[in-house]
């Protein structure tokens, strides 16, 4: 079903040495949707993410992915919900000894029983959906920035995950790169079906990808914005999502 929940956070609370960053955060995911955390620095977009995937315990509130509980169930209900979904992250994470095939043959090594051709098989068909198959012997220090974040992503969905999360995929992109990087993604919806949960602040990348956005703020140490992106460009009172949205309009005093 088009709307059924893939993801849902109900009264998450986040942080780190039981001192929270983030209270009472609830919302959901549809399936097929690109939902985009956004804010300003600091303002906890990261931890989100890190406590959502389970690399943090939660202080307090509850994430099922695919129905699943990452927290409070069986460990077989957890081994399901992060079997469910592959990450990606800012750096692009790629082992710097293997080669671009090898970085997507690993999670085919350590999660299935394929025979090792198969895995050759499955990752170059991975490199080849994300525009890579000429570079699967190049190693990542051979490629571009660019061409790191798409073999990463080739790594994540080595297992076809249902769900995607990508932390900053265009940080550190030139604006044709990362444009060339929004496509892949929503080619990767549109054609796979995969939904995606991305952590940025790029606002061209928010325009083009997003469905849906939420977004986090320091001070309310929570959401306190979430909808469409123009929606909330062209029609929010609030004044830290207007000047989010509207960066000239903030720089002006308007």
């Amino acid at each position: 079903m088009p709307d059924q929940p893939v993801i849902e956070v109900k009264g998450l609370a986040a942080g780190y040495d039981r001192k929270p960053i983030l209270r009472d955060v609830s919302f959901t995911v549809r399936r097929g949707e690109i939902f985009v955390v956004l804010g300003g620095s600091g303002c906890g977009k990261s931890t989100l993410l890190k406590h959502i995937i389970g690399l943090h315990p939660l202080l307090g509130g509850e994430v099922r992915i695919m129905g699943n509980r990452m927290e409070g169930g069986d460990a077989n209900e957890r081994d399901r919900a992060v079997r469910s979904f592959g990450v990606t992250y800012q750096s692009g994470a790629l082992f710097g000894s293997m080669t671009l095939l090898e970085n997507i043959c690993l999670p085919l090594e350590v999660f299935t029983d394929l025979p090792p051709d198969a895995r050759r098989l499955v990752a170059k068909m991975k490199l080849e959906l994300v525009g890579l198959k000429p570079f699967a012997n190049y190693f990542p220090a051979d490629v571009s920035g660019g061409m790191k974040k798409r073999a990463a992503i080739a790594r994540a969905i080595a297992l076809n995950p249902s769900v995607l999360f990508l932390d900053e995929p265009s940080a550190g992109l030139d604006p044709v790169t990362s444009a060339g990087l929004d496509r892949l993604i929503l080619r990767l919806r549109d054609t796979h079906g995969i939904t995606f949960v991305i952590v940025t602040h790029e606002l061209n990348s928010i325009f083009t990808i997003a469905d849906r956005c939420i977004m986090l703020d320091t001070q309310a140490q929570g959401v306190i914005a979430e909808g469409p992106p123009t929606l909330l460009r062209d029609t929010s009172e609030v004044p830290a999502v207007r000047a989010f949205f509207n960066p000239a309009l903030a720089h002006s005093g308007a």
